[in-house]
């Protein structure tokens, strides 16, 4: 529910509870009760387990990501620049957020297919380390310093770091490509990132990260299984719902509020 701040005014309440059958309703209320608590209970399983992967994950990439690390991610993203994304200044560019990647009830996913829509060169970043930020962030601010309109997609596991980045006008892509989910097609560069990380980091570490790595792959997959269990618990108490709901009197309503939308633009 999305409370109205100036209600009346500017905004307004929406009730569509008088659409429920409640007499109908009232035989189920124990079921409807256990399946809410049901999927509300997975799902804060599921909260707990990809944050902790997740918390994993930057543990790792912060160990490896040093600062010899980010000055060489840098100094490939400086290449990639003068190569791809130079051009005089034509005014700053847009950028949009959308996710490309989630982890769903099916596993963790990646809409591969938008990239090939809007891309026909792609540079396949492998990285299993963390490491694809590091070169993503300063290709976006170059791209947009340079009037280039960019689709920024944060990884879902960390949303304040970049996974991948779209730039539909220079039919160009760079995304992050790791063992779990690899970047289906020929690429047109394909970067290893991991050969980046300091090896001696790495070999210091090896037991560490190899705990880490296998950790946060159960806790990944535990999240994806009590996904699915949440949605089929959801599904049921959406089961016990549906026949005593007026879906017809809803979307009369829905329409209605669309053509009240739709008017505004020509006030």
């Amino acid at each position: 529910m999305v409370e109205p701040q100036c209600p009346g005014v500017v905004d307004r309440y929406i009730d569509l509870s008088g659409f429920y059958d409640r007499t109908g309703l009232q035989p189920l209320k124990e079921d409807i009760l256990n399946a809410a608590a049901e999927y509300q209970g997975r799902y804060r399983r599921v909260y707990r387990c990809l944050g902790a992967a997740g918390e994993l994950r930057r543990d790792m990439a912060e160990l490896l990501d040093g600062p010899e690390v980010q000055q060489r991610l840098a100094k490939r993203a400086a290449g990639i620049i003068s190569r791809e994304l130079k051009r005089p200044p034509q005014g700053e560019g847009r950028v949009a957020q959308r996710f490309l990647s989630a982890v769903t009830h099916k596993g963790a996913l990646t809409l591969w297919n938008t990239v090939e829509a809007q891309a026909e060169r792609v540079y396949e970043l492998v990285d299993n380390c963390g490491l694809a930020h590091h070169m993503l962030d300063p290709l976006l601010t170059a791209a947009l310093a340079a009037g280039h309109d960019a689709v920024a997609c944060p990884d879902p596991m960390a949303p304040d770091r970049l996974a991948h980045l779209i730039f539909p006008g220079l039919s160009l892509a760079f995304v992050t490509s790791t063992q779990e989910d690899p970047w289906p097609h020929r690429a047109y560069r394909r970067l290893r990132l991991d050969a980046m990380a300091d090896a001696e980091v790495c070999r210091l570490n090896r037991p560490r990260l190899r705990f880490t790595r296998r950790v946060a792959s159960a806790l990944l997959e535990e999240g994806i299984a009590g996904l699915a269990q949440a949605k089929e618990a959801h599904d049921r108490l959406e089961r016990l719902y549906n026949p005593y709901v007026d879906f017809d009197s809803v979307s009369r309503t829905a329409d209605q509020l669309a053509r009240q939308i739709l008017a505004l633009r020509e006030e």
